[in-house]
């Protein structure tokens, strides 16, 4: 997926020659959490925060407080799950864009990723959503696929949602075509089901009285 289409230009860098207070009317002006900064010959130095911003004195310069510049960038080519990483890893709401050559080309806004995001196959397309549970050493996405797929079912998205020493669970994206199958198949498997859905919640409650009928009945 290729986000270049999605680089934004419409504000500019501030120099770092620029007045604190040119930065906090940016601030007050705008909702980004962050600000990019540039030197003199345009090389990208980082960006400031809002919330710093707002403690420092306004008739200093952005330079005076380079110690506060936080330097985190992506490229151009960088994939866009990475991208969405990277506005985690550092809370913030618009992401610096450099070239392989450190140019500034602009930068991406969080909504623009995350629409992108929302559009996969693994939020749009319709399926049930299901989380299992494993020993970390035993499970495998290899023997997930199979399961899934043996049981006339589509994978649409999978990813690892927990980890812990042990145990680590999977979300899961299948379409609805014998989910209660693939349920059951994941069982078999000794695979935990941490979250399913209701017709297998349904079929595990029948189930459930079926055993204490028998049990009745043999005594």
């Amino acid at each position: 997926m290729n986000l270049s289409k999605y680089i934004i230009n419409d504000i500019k860098p501030l120099k770092n020659t620029n007045k604190i207070s040119d930065l906090q009317l940016l601030f007050n002006q705008l909702t980004y959490s962050h600000m990019p900064v540039q030197d003199k010959n345009k090389f990208y130095l980082g960006c400031f925060s809002e919330t710093d911003a707002h403690c420092f004195e306004k008739d200093k310069t952005l330079g005076d407080y380079k110690y506060a510049l936080e330097p985190f960038f992506v490229r151009d080519s960088t994939l866009w799950l990475d991208v969405l990483e990277a506005f985690a890893k550092n809370s913030t709401n618009i992401m610096p864009v450099l070239n392989d050559q450190n140019a500034y080309l602009g930068y991406y806004e969080l909504n623009d990723v995350m629409n992108l995001f929302s559009e996969s196959p693994f939020f749009s397309d319709a399926g049930g959503i299901l989380i299992v549970e494993k020993g970390i050493n035993d499970y495998s996405f290899s023997e997930i696929c199979q399961i899934v797929e043996s049981n006339n079912g589509k994978l649409l998205g999978a990813f690892i949602s927990k980890m812990d020493m042990d145990v680590v669970q999977v979300t899961l994206k299948v379409s609805n075509l014998g989910l209660s199958d693939i349920i059951q198949t994941f069982r078999r498997y000794s695979y935990h089901i941490v979250s399913g859905h209701e017709e297998d919640s349904y079929l595990e409650s029948l189930k459930d009285r079926s055993d204490y009928l028998n049990k009745y009945l043999n005594i």
